[in-house]
């Protein structure tokens, strides 16, 4: 059996992304900047894949600049914000230890500019609080970074809290929401959010493809220059194709949103409930808030890539962190801040799943994950040295 549960990573194309895509690739072919009637078809076609967007997210059509994917998104987001901080002696910035590389690299570039971050640590299920944001916020903050819901354990943070927090600091509010948007209920406006990063190919529309939202009157800095498309902000010719297939994914993602968590969050229950049945294993991030089609744990005694590589050979398609760090042998730096030693969050398991898998996908995961690890931990040291006392056990 086939089981694709790495779904953190990148999702299938739905069949209505695909068909929205297709008359772009054929017929409607032209430079939307162009003024010619070919090129005319395809501006039509982008201004409503730009309303579309917006209607999702809750906010205007000239607020959303399409862009390569989320972690370009999370660049011209920070960096804007920075930027306007900068010109008023605002040089600090708040986010928090769990973020994706994305936003952690882009802080780093700018502390390198003189600019000072601090990141607030999560609790052990990777929460941060708004009282957090409240008392990290100074005089010189000029933004609060907090991703939506975490990449590899699945925690949901209190964002509306947090913005509510920060529009009444009059601070910039910046999420990435690149494994939230079309799985839980986005909304801008009701969650307080200024500058939001979203990539298509998270809930089934292609990759190559992502959207920024920005607040109106919040000025966004050119992280690519050339011509004047997407309102002089993000220059290259757009692709229309991608942008079509996004908004079609966005649209039926959102309009599905009870249904696929009705469908997926038993299968999810189910994983944990089983799974967490091997001795001296852990689910990492919170139970309650967390993403529908995220299990997340770790196995002591055993290696998260010799497990991936097993439970690949059963058909299994999972990984044991985040997709832009799994060709890493480091352990997560997510399951590190939350507390977790090296040797524990290096046996790391990451299934994400989607309305797409079925009953009996689950229950073949569930069939062959407590083979895997009791196969390895049969060869390995760690373990020999776990079950004769040498080592102590880090969960019960």
């Amino acid at each position: 059996m086939y089981v694709y549960a790495d779904n953190g990573a990148t999702t299938k194309m739905s069949e209505m992304a695909i068909n929205a895509m297709l008359p772009y690739m054929d017929n409607i072919y032209g430079n939307p900047s162009s003024l010619h009637s070919a090129g005319q078809r395809a501006a039509e076609a982008l201004y409503t894949a730009r309303e579309t967007v917006a209607k999702c997210l809750g906010c205007l059509p000239n607020e959303i600049t399409f862009t390569s994917g989320g972690s370009e998104a999370d660049n011209q987001a920070i960096i804007s914000a920075a930027a306007k901080g900068s010109r008023k002696g605002k040089k600090h910035i708040i986010s928090t230890s769990i973020e994706h590389h994305a936003v952690l690299h882009t802080l780093d570039k700018l502390k390198k500019q003189g600019y000072d971050v601090t990141l607030l640590p999560t609790d052990e299920n990777g929460l941060v609080t708004a009282e957090q944001v409240a008392e990290a916020i100074r005089d010189d903050t000029c933004l609060v970074t907090v991703m939506y819901a975490n990449n590899e354990i699945g925690t949901v943070e209190p964002i509306r809290e947090i913005g509510r927090v920060c529009r009444d600091k009059g601070v910039v509010f910046h999420t990435d929401a690149v494994q939230a948007a079309g799985h839980i209920r986005v909304n801008v406006k009701d969650d307080n959010i200024d500058m939001l990063s979203i990539s298509a190919h998270k809930f089934h529309g292609p990759k190559g493809v992502g959207a920024l939202y920005c607040k109106k009157g919040i000025p966004l800095v050119n992280i690519i220059e050339g011509g004047a498309q997407e309102r002089g902000k993000r220059a290259g010719t757009e692709n229309i194709p991608a942008i079509m297939g996004m908004a079609a994914a966005l649209e039926e993602a959102c309009e599905n949103i009870e249904t696929n968590t009705a469908k997926v969050m038993p299968l999810r229950d189910k994983l944990i409930a089983e799974l967490s049945k091997i001795p001296h294993s852990r689910v990492n991030g919170d139970i309650q808030k967390r993403l529908p089609g995220n299990v997340n744990m770790c196995f002591e005694g055993i290696e998260g890539e010799s497990l991936l590589l097993l439970l690949d050979e059963k058909g299994i398609c999972a990984s044991s962190g985040s997709a832009c760090t799994s060709g890493s042998l480091d352990p997560s730096h997510v399951l590190l801040a939350i507390g977790l030693p090296h040797e524990v969050a290096h046996g790391s398991l990451r299934l994400s799943i989607s309305e797409y898998n079925t009953e009996e996908e689950i229950d073949h995961i569930i069939k062959s994950v407590p083979e895997v690890v009791e196969y390895l931990r049969s060869m390995s040291p760690v373990w020999k040295d776990l079950e004769s006392g040498k080592r102590q056990y880090y969960f019960k």
